[in-house]
This record gives C-alpha cells, sequence and structure tokens, in this order.
C-alpha cells in the first residue's frame, strides 16, 4: 500500500490561504517543510504548484493534479485524477500531500498521517482547510513554538495519525 500524508499549516480559523497564496510567513516551518519533503513525492494541485516561488520544488519529485490532460509542466508528473496520482506515487516511501484545499479534501479520507503546523491566531482568507474529525485521528507528537515577539503569533508542529 503507498504511504501518503498530508503537510499543511493552518490558522485557528482553520485558513490556509488567501489569493492562491500563503497568509504569513515562518521560516522555521518553511524549513520544515524541505526537511520532511525533500527526496520525497509531493503531490500538489496546479494552482499550488503556480504559487510556489520555485517551480518544480528542487530535490523532490513533483506530481501535479490537473483536469487539463494536455498540460505538461517540465519536470513534473501529471495526473488526472486521485486515482492516477495514487497510482503514480513512490511505494517505497512516504508521499506528501501539500496542497491545495481541494486536494486536501480529496484526499483527507484516505491519509494515513497529518503532518500540521497550528497557527494560533485566526486569518482572513478564502481557502479553508476541511474539518479534522477527533475520532479519526490520534495526535502522536506535539511541538509548541513560542514565535509570539518575533510573528506576532505562536505555533505547534502536531503529527496525527489514523486511528
Amino acid at each position: 500500500m503507498k504511504e501518503f500524508s498530508i503537510l499543511v499549516a493552518i490558522a485557528q480559523n482553520m485558513a490556509i490561504g488567501k489569493d492562491n497564496r500563503l497568509i504569513w510567513h515562518i521560516p522555521e516551518d518553511l524549513k520544515r517543510f524541505k526537511a520532511l519533503t525533500t527526496g520525497h513525492t509531493v503531490v500538489m494541485g496546479r494552482k499550488t504548484y503556480e504559487s510556489l516561488p520555485f517551480r518544480p520544488l528542487p530535490k523532490r519529485r513533483n506530481l501535479v493534479i490537473t483536469r487539463d490532460k494536455s498540460l505538461q509542466l517540465p519536470g513534473c508528473v501529471m495526473a488526472h485524477s486521485i486515482e492516477d496520482a495514487i497510482g503514480k506515487m513512490d511505494s517505497d516511501r512516504e508521499n506528501f500531500i501539500i496542497g491545495g484545499a481541494e486536494i486536501f479534501r480529496d484526499f483527507m479520507p484516505l491519509a494515513q498521517k497529518l503532518y500540521i503546523t497550528w497557527v494560533h491566531k485566526d486569518f482572513e482568507a478564502d481557502t479553508f482547510y476541511p474539518e479534522i474529525n477527533p475520532d479519526e485521528w490520534t495526535e502522536t507528537e506535539r511541538q509548541d513554538v513560542g514565535a509570539m515577539d518575533t510573528l506576532g503569533f505562536n505555533y505547534s508542529y502536531v503529527t496525527y495519525k489514523r486511528k
């Protein structure tokens, strides 16, 4: 069975983005993202791909899901459905679902693990993460980060495994 996990930063009000961009800049979280995903497959929708500062993400296999069957993105593996994407994932290592909202929603019932950076503040947004049902997930790791003085908010790295 292919192993895939969702990797996302979520505000208190479940916000994850606005205008196809991240709504905060947390340098340590970006370093964590890079450390977790380097050498792995990252799975994303086309809009998320277009929002990346560097395309494709270096030292990772970029798997982009799009409905446009004619679209080819240099350095990327293309998929045209969730099933197609799962078929193209690595079977010998963890794959990371990195967005956006529609992709998260589609993979949420199938993911085995969630790596969530909980941002302890509400943000104005137009994109939100779906509800996480506590009956389906067990918290396995937590690291609280106090960054109020530099960022204006604190955050926590929390890992969940499906029950």
